[in-house]
């Protein structure tokens, strides 16, 4: 699949999920458009660095020991989220959490979490904070999106308030404590960078 967007047909959200159920690998699509997973339609890069799968994967022992026995699910990047709103649009979250019972019986797309998690790279960021935010933001049971930066000591909590609007909450350097009150998580900032060289 062509990964230049001035060459790509539009195509129906049917034929994406027939493409997707026999691909060798994962993409997302918006709009009628398919992007293969990690990959910005703006900038035509793709790839994960090493400190991305890392702080990934912390992130997801960090829920995993925290939501045991709560009825919740978490999952990673291999789960298929889909927001059906305005826009129709399919996304694999590096990490995601889900208390509807409902999303239960869906065995390969969840439809109704509430935290939705992606970690930085630099070929998908703009698009992490901007586009892809602005789907996200069309999910009604989304309480927390969060950008996690793996280059550094920053995550940034966008939390929906009482008022229906998103305020931005950045816990920045070693000495942080991040909090996710949707989840009713507060662990220390190196917990999801445990392992990461910076350098």
């Amino acid at each position: 699949m062509s990964r230049n967007l001035a060459e790509q047909p539009v195509i129906t959200e049917a034929d994406y999920l027939a493409t997707e159920t026999v691909a060798t690998e994962k993409h997302e699509y918006l709009n009628g458009f398919v992007y293969p997973l990690h990959w910005n339609p703006i900038t035509n890069m793709a790839g994960a660095t090493d400190a991305h799968v890392k702080v990934t994967g912390n992130v997801h022992y960090a829920l995993k020991t925290h939501l045991r026995g709560s009825g919740c699910s978490l999952y990673m990047s291999d789960m298929r989220l889909k927001i059906d709103a305005n826009d129709k649009a399919y996304f694999y979250p590096d990490v995601m959490v889900t208390c509807n019972p409902n999303d239960r019986e869906h065995n390969t797309t969840k439809y109704a979490p509430i935290l939705v998690i992606e970690v930085l790279s630099e070929s998908t960021k703009d698009y992490d904070k901007g586009g892809k935010f602005d789907a996200y933001r069309q999910l009604t049971s989304l309480r927390e999106y969060v950008l996690i930066d793996p280059t550094q000591y920053l995550v940034q909590v966008f939390r929906l308030n009482e008022n229906h609007r998103w305020e931005l909450f950045s816990f920045a350097g070693e000495n942080s404590n991040v909090e996710l009150t949707c989840v009713g998580l507060c662990c220390p900032i190196t917990d999801f960078y445990e392992d990461v060289d910076f350098k």
